[in-house]
């Protein structure tokens, strides 16, 4: 471990470079990854949040063992998306500034691939890219990897989670096996344990902080309120936080367009970043939320992977991940480079058990708190626009010239009367919509055992009927969505859910046979994701009785079932 860079043992071109850069003190990945890289001569597995410098943990000793010499690839970064390809190849230019011998290419998809081409044959000894386009290049043979003495790995869980596995297998399979191998990730599924058992060697652990573990500058909140009031709770956390600069994640596409698109109806400096957009379009919508002439972005997880912003306030989850390691990757995106952060979520009555299942991971605590009201909103409001106004920069040069006629119009207001009506050109608008306006917060439902036990017995002999869909796992369909858009459409609680078979293209669910009817009307033609359900009685017709006891059973208001899970068995009372 490093206390600071002058005793890592980079050469001064390199130290030169991070002076420059504004580098102080090596952050703790930098601490013990860099010298780990520099001096030792294995393979190493490093579990650290992003934005706690592992670029610079890995870019500054990689550099500093490349022969500038050999016009050869010696080392590859593989990350998920172009965003990260882009961002680590500017970080590793700037770290390399002061040695002109070495060369540095990105290769990564939408793009022309033909000047990437050019690029890799001039000569560059380091090549950071997506698997895709790498995977591509390397069938066309513009792409050589035999000499490669260095493979990183970098958000290696996120590129499990976009599928890129196969691609991820077969590129490794063409690099040396002699070669070494750092693995970065946020968390610790058994995807990446299979990797590292296959592809690397008696690999080191390096873990900054425990295993799948939340940010440490980060505080985790939480507000309940019906699911009808959601963007009335989004659009009040807007409000008492003036200065707000941080993403609004949703589940799907069309959630993230209606979201931005009441946001910005509403006033707010917001947009939309999912996959439906163009290249184009997303550099644009990035650029300017880096330049904070966006004040919120509503993204979608796969839209958002990739965007390196290091000082956003806020993570606001406007529905929770069904997966805890997604709700830790999402909170690790504020709360960076030494600054705090806060997480919220915005949840329905019936999803405050997933709280519990997200703090036994990550090891961090949530604090519920109330929804704000109109008047606490207000207040807030009208000091941030007090606040502004004492601060404003006045350039008297300019203004003093319009001040004689400005006397003249405004002489017959008194000081108090003035000042009112200044506040009230600018706090109308909070004033008009936050009159009367209604609490928002709801009680979580809390239960006693005897409780349960009754609705345990009365479910004992329940008829149920067998219900087909026409979504699956290729829509992204999973027992937790089923019965969240039972509970959006329906919205009623006495309605019993038993078996869940989720299938690739389409699935299979059980329901009270009383209240078969009544789900079928609600859920056939329902949208999801831009899709119009068909759901229709099975042609297994059969009556059935069930305990709650059954191996794999849930409640609705659980976190799920286990992680790879495709069928689900026991009945969920809608509570």
């Amino acid at each position: 471990m490093i206390e600071n860079f002058e005793e890592s043992g980079l050469r001064p071109e390199i130290l030169g470079a991070i002076v420059s850069m504004g580098f102080e003190t090596p952050t703790p990945v930098q601490q013990q990854v860099l010298p780990a890289i520099l001096y030792g001569d294995g393979d190493i597995i490093a579990l650290a949040q992003t934005g706690t410098g592992k670029t610079a943990a890995f870019g500054l000793p990689l550099i500093e063992l490349i022969e500038s010499e050999r016009r050869e690839v010696q080392a590859i970064v593989l990350c998920p998306t172009r965003e990260l390809c882009l961002q680590i190849t500017s970080d590793l230019k700037r770290f390399s500034a002061n040695l002109p011998g070495i060369g540095i290419s990105a290769v990564y998809g939408g793009a022309d691939m033909q000047p990437q081409i050019r690029a890799l044959k001039a000569g560059s000894q380091f090549v950071v890219g997506t698997p895709g386009r790498v995977l591509d290049l390397i069938r066309r043979r513009a792409l050589r990897l035999e000499t490669v003495g260095h493979l990183v790995l970098d958000e290696a869980d996120e590129m499990l989670n976009m599928g890129f596995k196969e691609d991820l297998d077969q590129i490794l399979s063409t690099i040396p096996g002699d070669r070494r191998t750092y693995l970065f990730s946020a968390t610790m599924p058994r995807e990446i344990a299979q990797i590292a058992e296959n592809y690397m060697n008696e690999p080191v652990e390096i873990a900054i902080g425990r295993r799948n573990e939340g940010a440490e500058n980060v505080s985790h909140e939480y507000y309940v309120v019906h699911a009808r009031d959601r963007y009335k709770a989004l659009k009040r956390i807007a409000d008492i936080n003036p200065h707000i600069y941080g993403i609004v994640f949703c589940r799907t596409r069309q959630e993230t367009k209606e979201v931005a698109d009441h946001l910005i109806g509403d006033g707010y400096n917001a947009a939309a970043l999912h996959g439906d957009l163009s290249q184009a379009q997303r550099e644009h919508v990035m650029g300017q939320f880096r330049r904070r002439h966006l004040r919120m972005l509503v993204a979608t997880d796969v839209a958002a992977r990739g965007l390196d912003v290091s000082d956003l306030s806020h993570v606001i989850n406007y529905n929770l991940p069904d997966d805890p390691e997604i709700y830790i990757h999402r909170s690790g995106r504020t709360g960076r480079a030494g600054k705090t952060g806060i997480s919220i979520s915005i949840l329905h009555s019936r999803e405050t058990d997933k709280i519990r299942g997200i703090e036994k991971i990550s090891g961090k605590k949530f604090e519920r708190k109330p929804v704000p009201g109109g008047r606490e909103i207000c207040e807030k409001q009208l000091f941030n626009l007090i606040g502004n106004m004492e601060n404003v920069e006045v350039d008297e040069q300019q203004i003093d010239r319009f001040l004689p006629v400005i006397y003249k119009k405004l002489e017959w207001l008194s000081r108090e009367e003035l000042i009112k009506r200044f506040v009230s050109v600018e706090f109308n608008r909070f004033l008009s919509y936050y009159k009367d306006a209604p609490d928002l917060n709801v009680a979580a439902p809390e239960r006693t055992r005897k409780e349960n036990e009754n609705r345990v017995s009365a479910r004992s002999t329940t008829r149920y009927r067998r219900l087909y869909i026409s979504a699956g796992l290729k829509q992204d369909l999973s027992a937790v969505r089923l019965i969240g858009l039972i509970n959006d459409r329906l919205r009623d609680r006495r309605i019993g859910i038993g078996k869940i078979d989720i299938l690739r293209k389409f699935s299979f669910f059980e329901v009270e046979e009383r209240y078969a009817a009544e789900v079928i009307n609600a859920l056939n033609g329902a949208n999801l994701d831009g899709q119009a359900l068909m759901v229709k009685e099975s042609e297994e017709r059969f009556n059935m009785t069930r305990s709650d006891n059954t191996s794999g059973s849930h409640r609705n208001s659980q976190s799920g079932p286990r992680k790879g899970s495709k069928r689900d068995s026991g009945p969920v009372r809608l509570y």
